[in-house]
This record gives structure tokens, C-alpha cells and sequence, in this order.
């Protein structure tokens, strides 16, 4: 599979959010503003492409050799529980704004099962190294994509006259479940 097909497929047509149904909760909840979208966004980016670039070697030089991969949650898990200290920290110092609006929600990116779900796919769909990255990046862009995507109609959503009994929770889920509709049109894209 080429660069490029990879990339796709795991932006558009296998998109984490609005096919896989993973990571719903930064989905919903990070997704009030574009400014919030782009922020959660960038730090799931960041995150799951550095713990691609620490998990492949670590399974296939460290505990596939080593028959441990029986460790492989734990490592996985540890290592993307580091990667997000490491964010925290730095927009802590360089973007206190941005960590204040984020809350809980930036801690969650530890246990986001879309970031533990890419080193596993990774794994399980033989991408070596290069292919892993650009995977990652692809299902990161997707999620971001999926935030601003959804960002943009909730802000037409707090114009528009509603039902009452459709108001809140329950438009964002009838909108998500329309947008994952529109994102199937893309399963043939990439044979």
C-alpha cells in the first residue's frame, strides 16, 4: 500500500471519530469553538505521532524479540502517559489560555483509546516504520478534521431554531451520526 493510500484511508475512510467510533468524549466535549477543536487537535497530533515513533521500535526491537508482547498494553499505555505529561507541561508554559480551556479533557488524552488504538493497528496491519507515522498522522488529521468539522456546525446549531426537546446532547449526536453517514461515502475512495 502506498504512502498515500495509507494516509487517506486512515484520514477520510477509516476516520477514528466518525467510522471507528473512537474518542467521542474529546469529540463532544472539545468541539464548542474552532479554537478548542485546534488545540485538542494539535496535542492529539503530537501525541500520537511521537507514541507511534516510540512504540513500533519498542515492539519490534524490544518485546517481539524478547517474546513479551503479552506487555504490549502496559508499555503502550505508559509511554503515551508520559508523551502527555510532556504536553501538559509545555502548554502549561507557552499557552496557559489554551491548558486552562482544555481541562480534564487534555489529562484524557492519556487513556483516548484512538491514540492506543493507532499502535496497535500499526502492529496488527504490518506498516513498518515510515508507513506507522504516516498512519498516525492520518488518523490524527482525521480527529482534528472531525473537531473543526463539528465545531463549525455547532456554532450554526446556536442559531438555529431547534426543537426543545432536541436541544443540547442530543442534536450533537443526531449531527455526528449524519456527518459518519456522509464520511461512508468515502469507503470507496481507495481500493
Amino acid at each position: 500500500m502506498t504512502l498515500f493510500k495509507v494516509f487517506i484511508s486512515a484520514f477520510l475512510i477509516d476516520n477514528v471519530i466518525l467510522m471507528r467510533f473512537l474518542a467521542l468524549c474529546p469529540f463532544i466535549g472539545m468541539s464548542t469553538d474552532e479554537d478548542k477543536s485546534i488545540g485538542m487537535g494539535l496535542a492529539v497530533t503530537f501525541v500520537t505521532v511521537l507514541a507511534t515513533c516510540v512504540t513500533w521500535p519498542i515492539y519490534k526491537f524490544i518485546l517481539e524479540p524478547l517474546g513479551l508482547v503479552f506487555l504490549q498494553i502496559l508499555v503502550f499505555i505508559l509511554v503515551i502517559a508520559a508523551l502527555v505529561q510532556l504536553v501538559e507541561f509545555y502548554l502549561k508554559k507557552t499557552a496557559p489560555a489554551l491548558y486552562g480551556s482544555m481541562g480534564i479533557y487534555l489529562a484524557l488524552i492519556t487513556t483516548n483509546c484512538a491514540i492506543l488504538a493507532v499502535t496497535f493497528d500499526n502492529i496488527s496491519n504490518g506498516y513498518n516504520f515510515i508507513e506507522s507515522v504516516v498512519y498516525a498522522l492520518g488518523v490524527a488529521m482525521g480527529f482534528l478534521l472531525s473537531l473543526l468539522l463539528l465545531a463549525g456546525i455547532r456554532k450554526r446549531i446556536r442559531t438555529s431554531p431547534i426543537p426543545t426537546f432536541l436541544q443540547g446532547r442530543p442534536i450533537l449526536f443526531i449531527t455526528a451520526g449524519l456527518m459518519s453517514m456522509a464520511f461512508a461515502g468515502f469507503s470507496g475512495l481507495v481500493k
